[in-house]
């Protein structure tokens, strides 16, 4: 008796093997994180700045010279201000891609294009977590509960006023941020005068400072900085991101050089305050 099953699609490999395929030729890219810019840093110090291998950064200190009443006729006291120095040494940062040139030939994509591209993202996030580790040097710290309160915010700005530091910038990783959207004050627009919250996802401004919303996979997703950029810290780099390409014979293969040498460096430790939740 002959065999009567149809073939279809669930033929396994029959099936497959008749039934075309298309392959989208184009990249689906890594989703890109929320990354602070080196706006927010108080100086950026480039190449033409570092002719060594470091620079060193002169500080002021506040109320260091005070001014006198003087009698008539008497001699006028002698005072100067002080002065302190912190020396910043950049660090280089690197990575090499590597690509067999029967790979360049064969792909769909440019490859090496691709990697390079990438690799100037992760140089990106690589100084987002710089710009961390600086504010996470704060000399306050404001520990609040499972989510953070308005309370919270105006104490750390208190810290830094207390010091007549100006609180400009709030930076906030993604649950801090729910916690903000979950806020009446923010969320209720007879309350601070616009529907910014419930048109944008969130507000710009907060007590006059910027908000910026970063990447938790890079930043403390419980925690928030509030600090003054004209004072909180400073960007040295000494060589900016640099590509080098190279052929490596031995093996028939392409390469290509990224680096950079830069750092970050806390300026006055006392303008900046963490806020922690849990």
């Amino acid at each position: 008796m002959a065999d009567t099953t149809p073939l279809t699609r669930s033929s396994a490999t029959e099936g497959s093997l008749l039934i075309p395929k298309t392959i989208y030729n184009t990249l689906i890219e890594a989703v890109e994180k929320k990354l602070l810019g080196r706006d927010l840093a108080a100086i950026y110090i480039g190449p033409g700045g570092i002719p060594g291998s470091s620079v060193d950064v002169d500080l002021v200190t506040a109320d260091s010279m005070k001014v006198f009443k003087v009698a008539e006729g008497t001699a006028i006291p002698i005072d100067t201000p002080d002065y302190t120095s912190t020396n910043i040494k950049p660090d280089k940062y690197a990575v090499r891609p590597l690509i067999t040139k029967e790979m360049m030939e064969d792909s769909k994509f440019d490859l090496m294009a691709h990697a390079l591209k990438h690799a100037g993202r992760e140089i990106a996030e690589n100084e987002n977590e710089l710009i961390e580790v600086v504010l996470n040097t704060a000399a306050n710290t404001v520990s609040g509960g499972a989510s953070i309160t308005l309370a919270n915010i105006t104490r750390a700005m208190q810290y830094l006023e207390d010091s007549d530091f100006e609180p400009t910038d709030l930076v906030v990783g993604p649950e801090v941020a729910n916690d903000l959207r979950n806020i009446d004050t923010f969320v209720e627009a007879q309350k601070h005068g616009s529907a910014e919250m419930m048109s944008n996802g969130f507000i710009g401004t907060i007590f006059g400072m910027n908000v910026h919303v970063v990447s938790g996979a890079i930043y403390t997703s419980t925690y928030a900085w509030v600090f003054d950029r004209n004072q909180a810290f400073a960007i040295v780099e000494k060589r900016p991101v640099t590509v080098d390409r190279y052929n490596d014979l031995t093996r028939d293969m392409v390469g290509a050089v990224v680096t950079q040498r830069i750092t970050m460096k806390a300026l006055r430790t006392s303008a900046m305050c963490i806020i922690t939740t849990t």
